[in-house]
């Protein structure tokens, strides 16, 4: 059906439904002569007299009561839907699809999440586990959870933690076996481990930067792993250094599991952000998730 043929059926329902051409053009906002002209143009397309026209009344006519029961419970359940939008804008509701690493989902989004879905039973949310990049548009999710510093300018971006940094470290038992190292250059002479980068398959350089100049390191040792809590485990038992976001590893520097190495040259970098396309629409449910997870120092 073309656009103007479905302007032309709602014509005909209102003047049906108003018995009168005067108040359907009030009602629809044209003229009188338009809507008389679009009425008969729909008869002239159809074949059949739809209204009976005298001096002081409108009435359809058998075919027409026939499309008036045809069209008022299709337009009636359109209106219904509009209506059911409109009211989702007024009240949070609805389903919420984020895309987010798992630690950052564990340890931010999930706790925010779960207090959100009690205080609101009709707000449903999906979490996608995912350590590659995502295109929200392509795969039509409403959000996604990165590091400040890997976001594209075309994104709206929430900070929802607080500031990172890497650290690089390893267990007390490899540092009895090896010095510490004091400079980025001499990790060369030691046993890393290297973390498989998801996106692209190659290995992560470990960053570094000092007096404002950066340096990234290519490392070797026995162990190469995609994922990050195999990557911990293995520089607990001791396999080698390894060089991770500080929220992964500074809970096990500070019991004393790891011992962490050139400090200095690791400086902090944004942390976890919210993203989202800037021309997206704003529901009350999202506006709340938002707001839920907003970092507040």
């Amino acid at each position: 059906m073309k656009r103007d043929e479905l302007g032309d059926l709602v014509a005909f329902l209102t003047v049906a439904e108003e018995r009168s051409f005067t108040r359907a053009a009030a009602q629809l906002g044209t003229s009188q002569s338009s809507l008389s002209h679009t009425v008969r143009r729909l008869e002239e397309r159809m074949g059949v007299r739809l209204l009976v026209r005298t001096t002081r009344n409108v009435a359809p006519t058998e075919a027409g009561e026939q499309l008036v029961e045809t069209l008022r419970p299709a337009f009636n359940s359109i209106r219904g839907g509009i209506d059911a939008l409109s009211a989702l804008r007024q009240k949070p509701a609805g389903t919420i699809r984020l895309t987010s690493s798992r630690h950052a989902a564990e340890t931010i989004v999930m706790p925010a999440a779960k207090r959100l879905m009690a205080d609101y039973p009709e707000i449903h949310i999906e979490i996608s586990v995912e350590q590659r990049l995502i295109d929200l548009v392509a795969e039509r999710y409403d959000a996604g959870v990165r590091l400040g510093e890997h976001l594209e300018k075309d994104m709206i971006a929430v900070k929802i933690g607080p500031e990172m940094r890497m650290i690089v470290a390893g267990s007390s038992d490899y540092f009895r076996r090896h010095p510490r190292p004091q400079t980025p250059h001499e990790l060369t002479q030691h046993a890393c481990i290297n973390l498989r980068l998801p996106t692209l398959g190659g290995l992560y350089a470990w960053e570094f930067e000092r007096d404002g100049r950066p340096l990234n390191v290519r490392v070797e040792g026995q162990f190469v792993c995609n994922d990050v809590p195999m990557i911990i485990d293995a520089a607990i038992s001791g396999l080698g250094l390894t060089c991770l976001p500080s929220d992964h590893l500074e809970p096990l520097v500070a019991d004393g599991t790891l011992v962490s190495v050139l400090e200095d040259w690791c400086p902090p970098f944004p942390g976890y952000h919210l993203y989202y396309p800037s021309r997206r629409l704003s529901s009350p449910a999202f506006a709340l998730l938002v707001d839920a997870l907003r970092y507040k120092s």
